[in-house]
C-alpha cells in the first residue's frame, strides 16, 4: 500500500489540500460525500479546502488519509460505547478498549478490535456449519452418483466419479462475511498489532467475498436459534463493510473510498430512541409510528406534499387507562447546553406538540448531548390568548453510562408528573 499524507481535522473543523493530493478518483468520492451533506470539498486557486461537517471517522484515498475527531459533547473514549448502545451490540470489554485506544484515530481502532472480539468468541464456541451442496471428481463413491457428467466427461471410464456430495462445512454465508469484513478492517487499523491480529483471525473463516456480495448476503440475513449467536459480530461488519459514509442508522452505500465514517446526528437519533423507549417500559408507554394517517402534512403548496415527523412519538398511558397521550420527542445534536434553543427548533416543537399532544397542555420533548451531569428545563411559549405549548428540554451527559441516563430520563420526561 502507497505512503498516504495523514491529515488532522476535528468534527466541523476544516483543512486545506494541495492540487497533488487528490486524484479525480478520489475528488469523485468526496463529491459523493458532499452529495450526502457528511462533508464540503470547495475549490479554492491553491488546491481544496476540506469542511466536515457532523462526522467522524477515517477515510482513506489514494494519496491521503483523512482522520476526523470528534470534538463534540460525546468524548472518544465513550463513543464505542454509545455506538454500541445504539446499535443494540454488545460493548466491547473494557479490556480491549484499553488495548487498543492508542490514539486519536481510536475509534476505527475499537470497531475493528469489537469485530475481533466477537469472532474470537465464535471461533472459541465453534463455527457454524451447514450442508453445502458440492460436485467433486472422486476415486470412490460417495455421495450421489452424477451420471450425466459421468457419461459425457469420463466415457465410461470409472477410475475417477463425478458425484455430488453435501457436507456439513463452515462454508457458509454467516462465517463468509465476516472473514469479509475482517480483511477490510485489517486493511483500516492502524495499530499494526491489531491488523496483524485481523489478518490471523480471518485466515480462521471461509474465503472472503466481494464487499458488496457481503452485503447483499447481510442484507437477507434472518436470526434464528441457530445462527442468533452471530447477530453482534454481523452488526460490527455490517458498519465496517459500508464505513464509506451514511444511510440508515450509520453508512451509505455507493461510496467506494476505505474508510469508517460516522454521522452523529444519525447516532444521536438513534440513541435517544432507544433511550426514551427504554424509559417508558416502566410506566406502560411505547413507541408508536408517526407515518401514514397519523402524520403531521402540509398539503396545497407547489411541489409535493410535505411532512413533519418527530424522531420519536411515545404513547403514554394516562388517568383514564383507556386513554392514551402521544408525546413528540425529537433528538437535537447541538450544545443546548451552552445556548438557547433555536427559534427553527421552537416552531418545530410546536408544531408537533400542537398536532399530537393534549389541547390541555400541549408538550413537547427536546434531547441534545452535554457534558458535567443531566440537565432539565423547560421552555413555556405564551401568547396573548393563553399558553402554546411547553417545551422540556433534558441534556444528556454523554459521559455516564446509557443504561444510568435512561434511568435519568424515565424520572424526568413530563409523564412523571401526568
Amino acid at each position: 500500500m502507497p505512503d498516504r499524507t495523514e491529515v488532522r481535522l476535528g468534527e466541523y473543523g476544516s483543512a486545506l489540500l494541495g492540487d497533488a493530493q487528490l486524484t479525480l478518483r478520489d475528488i469523485e468520492r468526496l463529491r459523493a460525500l458532499e452529495a450526502r451533506r457528511r462533508l464540503t470539498l470547495d475549490r479554492i486557486p491553491t488546491g481544496w479546502r476540506l469542511k466536515a461537517d457532523a462526522t467522524v471517522g477515517i477515510l482513506v484515498l489514494d494519496r491521503v488519509r483523512l482522520v476526523i475527531e470528534p470534538k463534540f459533547a460525546i468524548p472518544g473514549d465513550q463513543l464505542m460505547t454509545w455506538l454500541a448502545y445504539a446499535l443494540g451490540a454488545p460493548a466491547p470489554l473494557p479490556v480491549t478498549a484499553r488495548r487498543w485506544a492508542t490514539g486519536p484515530e481510536g475509534f476505527a481502532d475499537l470497531v475493528a478490535a469489537a469485530l475481533l472480539e466477537e469472532c474470537e468468541r465464535l471461533l472459541r464456541e465453534g463455527l457454524r456449519r451447514d450442508y453445502v451442496r458440492r460436485q467433486n471428481l472422486e476415486p470412490v463413491l460417495r455421495g450421489r452418483l452424477d451420471v450425466a457428467s459421468q457419461v459425457t466427461r469420463r466415457y465410461g471410464q470409472l477410475d475417477k466419479l463425478h458425484v455430488r456430495t453435501f457436507d456439513r462445512e463452515t462454508d457458509t454465508w454467516d462465517n463468509r462475511v465476516l472473514g469479509t469484513a475482517l480483511q477490510v478492517a485489517g486493511a483500516l487499523a492502524t495499530c499494526p498489532e491489531l491488523a496483524r491480529d485481523l489478518y490471523t483471525i480471518a485466515g480462521a473463516f471461509p474465503q472472503p467475498s466481494l464487499p458488496d456480495a457481503a452485503l447483499r448476503a447481510l442484507d437477507r440475513t434472518r436470526y434464528t436459534r441457530l445462527n442468533a449467536r452471530y447477530r453482534a459480530a454481523h452488526t460490527w461488519a455490517r458498519l465496517l463493510l459500508r464505513g464509506g459514509g451514511v444511510t440508515d442508522l450509520l453508512t451509505d452505500r455507493g461510496t467506494t473510498a476505505d474508510g469508517l465514517l460516522l454521522a452523529m446526528p444519525a447516532l444521536w437519533e438513534a440513541v435517544v430512541r432507544r433511550l426514551v423507549t427504554e424509559a417508558t417500559g416502566p410506566c406502560g408507554g411505547r413507541a408508536v409510528s408517526s407515518n401514514g394517517a397519523v402524520g403531521i402534512t402540509v398539503q396545497g403548496d407547489l411541489g409535493s406534499t410535505s411532512a413533519f415527523r418527530p424522531d420519536v412519538l411515545l404513547s403514554l398511558p394516562g388517568a383514564d387507562p383507556l386513554v392514551r397521550t402521544l408525546l413528540p420527542v425529537d433528538a437535537k445534536y447541538k450544545r443546548y447546553d451552552r445556548s438557547g434553543v433555536g427559534a427553527a427548533d421552537v416552531h418545530q416543537l410546536l408544531t408537533y406538540s400542537a398536532g399530537y399532544a393534549s389541547s390541555g397542555d400541549p408538550r413537547a420533548v427536546i434531547v441534545h448531548p452535554r457534558t458535567g451531569g443531566h440537565s432539565h428545563r423547560v421552555l413555556r411559549v405564551d401568547s396573548p390568548r393563553g399558553i402554546l405549548g411547553s417545551i422540556h428540554v433534558l441534556g444528556i451527559d454523554t459521559h455516564a453510562l446509557p443504561r444510568q441516563a435512561a434511568g435519568w430520563v424515565g424520572s424526568v420526561l413530563p409523564w412523571a408528573s401526568w
